[in-house]
C-alpha cells in the first residue's frame, strides 16, 4: 500500500490527497499551541519544560501538529504603526452572489491586505487592511476596491486602537529561536 495511508485504528485506506480526519488535541497539545502562539521562537527545550514533557515528546508533538495542518506556520506579530502602516481599517464588502473565489483572489493582491474572511450577516466579506496613512486607505477603497466589478458596496471602519490578545506583554524583545535544544 505504498500510495495509500492507513487511517486510524480501523485501518481503512485513505486515498492520496484526501484530507485525513482531524486528530483530537489533548491538553498538552493545546498548551504547546498557546505557548507557540505567544512566542513562536520558543525553543523545544523551553516548550518541553513548560508543558512537562520530554524534549523528544515536545518535538514529536510539534511536528505532528505541523504535519496535521493544525499549526500552519510561524510568523512575526508586527506593530503596524511602527512599521510605517499607521492607518488600519476593517472594510466590509457586499459582493455578487457566488463570486467569493474571484473576489478573494483580487483582494489578496491589494497592498496592505492582512486578513480576508467570508462571513454571514449584513455583508459578505470582512477585509482587514494596513496602509501608511488615510490618504492611501482612501485610494485603496475608492479606487481599487470599488473598481472590482463583483463588489456591490463597501463600508470602512477605521481602527483607532487595537490590542493583540496573544501579546505576552512587556518583556524581552525576542526569545530563543525554535531548536532541539
Amino acid at each position: 500500500m505504498a500510495d495509500e495511508q492507513m487511517a486510524g485504528a480501523g485501518g481503512a485506506p485513505v486515498p492520496p490527497g484526501a484530507a485525513a480526519a482531524a486528530r483530537p488535541l489533548d491538553p498538552v497539545d493545546r498548551s504547546i499551541m498557546r505557548l507557540l502562539q505567544t512566542d513562536g521562537r520558543a525553543s523545544i527545550r523551553s516548550v518541553a519544560e513548560q508543558v512537562h514533557v520530554s524534549r523528544a515528546n515536545a518535538y514529536a508533538r510539534i511536528n505532528r501538529l505541523i504535519d496535521d495542518g493544525v499549526i500552519r506556520g510561524f510568523t512575526a506579530r508586527v506593530n503596524h504603526e511602527r512599521a510605517g502602516q499607521g492607518a488600519s481599517a476593517y472594510i466590509t464588502l457586499k459582493i455578487v452572489q457566488n463570486s467569493w473565489r474571484t473576489v478573494r483572489e483580487q483582494l489578496r493582491e491589494l497592498p496592505g491586505a492582512a486578513h480576508i474572511a467570508l462571513v454571514s450577516g449584513d455583508f459578505d466579506v470582512l477585509l482587514l487592511v494596513h496602509t501608511p496613512d488615510n490618504r492611501t486607505l482612501r485610494e485603496l477603497v475608492l479606487t481599487r476596491l470599488q473598481s472590482i466589478p463583483e463588489v456591490l458596496s463597501t463600508r470602512t471602519l477605521l481602527v483607532f486602537e487595537e490590542t493583540d490578545l496573544l501579546d505576552p506583554g512587556p518583556g524581552p524583545a525576542g526569545g530563543p529561536t525554535i531548536s532541539e535544544d
